[in-house]
C-alpha cells in the first residue's frame, strides 16, 4: 500500500494562489468524487481526503501505488492554473513523510501560530467529510486516527499550546493568575473596536459574572454588547461606575487618557481596596501611567503584554523538540503498521493454502474411517500427509537449482523450520 500527499500552505504559496484551491465544506464531497473519478478508468481508485483552511489546502491519498503526478495535475486543473506553477509552490510527500506532516499539522507545529488548536478540529472535519463521501479507507483512517492520538499526546505532554498566543489571550491568562475564579468577576470593556472585540471574545469564553461595554457612541457599543449579552454604558458614566468592575480592558482612539489616577483612587476606596486588574491596549494610553503605582491595581500596557507573549513563544519553542520526539515515535509506529499491511496478502495466501491442505487430508481421513480403518493408523496418515505437504516446497528447493539458490534455501529453511525454542 502506498500513501502520498500534496498541498500548499501559508509558507509555500501566496494568498491569491491559495484562494484558488479553497474548498468550502459542502464542496469537499463532490471534489473528492471528482478526484477519485480521475483514477476510475485505471481500476486504481485511491482513498482520499482533503483538508482546506484559510492557510492550507492538502490532499491525502492511499492506493496500490503512488500517483502523485496525476493528483497534482488534477489539483492544478481544478484551480485553473498550470501544473508547473502549482508544482513550484506545492510540497509532495510519500509514505513516512506523509505521516510526519499529518502529525505535525494535527499537533499545531505546522501552523502560522505555533501550537494553535483550531487546526485539529479542522482536520477532524476533513476526515468526517471524506468518510461521508465514501472516500476514506482503512489506510487513511489509520493515518488520521494516529494523527489525532499524537496531537493529544503533544497537547498533554508538552507546553506547546499552554501559553498565550496574543496580547488579549495573555491578558486573560494574567487575570486568571490574580482571580481564583474568572467566572465570578465583573468585566468592563472600554471601546468597541476590533481589539476590544477580540478581548471580549477571550474573556467571554471564561463566563465572567457580568460584562459591560462603555463606548462614546451607544449604537456601536450595543452592537458589540448584543454578541456577549453585555450591559452598555456611555463613556461619560465611566468614572461613577468604575468601582463596580474587577477587570477593566480599554482600547480607544482617544489622544488623551480617559481613565485618570483620581478616578481609580476613588474606585479603590469604594471597593475597600479589593484588587482591580486593568489592561491598557491603546496607543497612546487610555489609562494614566501613574495608576500602575497604586497598591491594589494590576495594570498592564501593550508593552507589558508583548513581553508576556514573547515569553510564551519562547516556551512553546522550547517544547517543540519534545513534541517532535513524540511525532517521531508516532511515525515509526505508523510505518511499522504499513509494513505489516504489506504482508497481509501473503499471510492470506498462506492461510488459504494451509486450509486447502487440511481440508484435503481431513476428507481423506474421514473416508478411511468410514471404511473401518484403524483410528490410530488414520491419524498417523493424516499427520504424515499434512507434514509432507508443508515440507514439499522446501525439500524441492534443496534438491533443485544451482548452488547459490540451494544455499539461500538452506538458510531460509533453517530460519523458519529449525529454530530452537528459547
Amino acid at each position: 500500500m502506498a500513501v502520498w500527499a500534496l498541498g500548499i500552505n501559508h509558507t509555500t504559496a501566496p494568498l491569491d494562489l491559495r484562494g484558488r484551491f479553497a474548498f468550502a465544506v459542502d464542496q469537499i464531497g463532490p471534489t473528492l468524487q471528482s478526484l477519485r473519478g480521475e483514477f476510475a478508468g485505471s481500476g486504481r481508485q485511491p482513498e482520499a481526503a482533503i483538508l482546506s483552511t484559510c492557510n492550507r489546502t492538502e490532499i491525502y491519498c492511499a492506493g496500490s501505488q503512488h500517483e502523485i503526478e496525476p493528483t497534482l495535475q488534477w489539483l492544478a486543473q481544478s484551480g485553473g492554473v498550470q501544473t508547473s506553477l502549482l508544482r513550484n509552490h506545492a510540497y509532495l510527500l510519500q509514505d513516512a513523510h506523509v505521516a510526519r506532516h499529518a502529525f505535525r499539522v494535527a499537533s499545531g507545529l505546522d501552523s502560522m501560530v505555533l501550537g494553535e488548536a483550531q487546526i485539529l478540529g479542522q482536520l477532524k472535519n476533513a476526515v468526517r467529510a471524506a468518510e461521508e463521501a465514501g472516500a476514506l479507507g482503512s489506510t487513511l483512517n489509520q493515518l488520521f486516527q494516529r494523527s489525532f492520538a499524537v496531537a493529544k499526546e503533544v497537547r498533554t505532554s508538552t507546553e506547546i499550546g499552554a501559553h498565550s498566543i496574543s496580547m488579549t489571550a495573555a491578558a486573560v491568562r494574567l487575570a486568571g493568575q490574580l482571580f481564583e475564579d474568572l467566572g465570578q468577576v465583573r468585566v468592563l470593556f472600554v471601546g468597541a473596536g476590533e481589539m476590544i472585540e477580540l478581548a471580549a471574545t477571550h474573556f467571554a469564553a471564561k463566563n465572567p459574572r457580568s460584562i459591560a461595554i462603555a463606548n462614546r457612541t451607544l449604537e456601536r457599543g450595543e452592537k458589540l454588547a448584543s454578541r456577549f449579552g453585555a450591559e452598555v454604558m456611555r463613556l461619560a458614566d465611566l468614572p461613577a461606575r468604575l468601582q463596580d468592575f474587577d477587570v477593566v480592558v480599554s482600547c480607544t482612539a482617544s489622544q488623551l487618557p480617559i481613565i485618570g489616577l483620581g478616578a481609580v483612587e476613588r474606585a479603590l476606596k469604594a471597593r475597600k481596596h479589593r484588587p482591580m486588574f486593568m489592561v491598557d491596549l491603546a496607543v497612546p494610553r487610555d489609562i494614566e501611567p501613574e495608576v500602575k503605582a497604586l497598591e491594589d491595581v494590576y495594570l498592564y500596557t501593550v508593552d507589558d503584554l508583548a513581553h508576556v507573549v514573547q515569553t510564551g513563544h519562547a516556551s512553546r519553542q522550547a517544547a517543540v523538540a519534545q513534541a517532535e520526539a513524540i511525532i517521531d515515535a508516532g511515525v515509526q509506529s505508523f510505518v511499522h503498521w504499513m509494513d505489516q499491511r504489506g504482508t497481509v496478502p501473503l499471510i492470506r495466501q498462506l492461510n488459504a493454502q494451509a486450509d486447502e491442505w487440511r481440508a484435503a487430508e481431513v476428507a481423506r481421513a474421514r473416508k478411511l474411517l468410514a471404511k473401518g480403518e484403524d483410528v490410530d493408523a488414520v491419524l498417523e496418515a493424516l499427520s504424515r500427509g499434512l507434514t509432507q505437504k508443508m515440507l514439499h516446497g522446501a525439500m524441492a528447493e534443496l534438491h533443485t537449482g544451482d548452488a547459490e539458490s540451494r544455499q539461500r534455501a538452506t538458510q531460509a529453511i533453517e530460519h523458519f523450520f529449525l529454530r530452537k525454542e528459547r
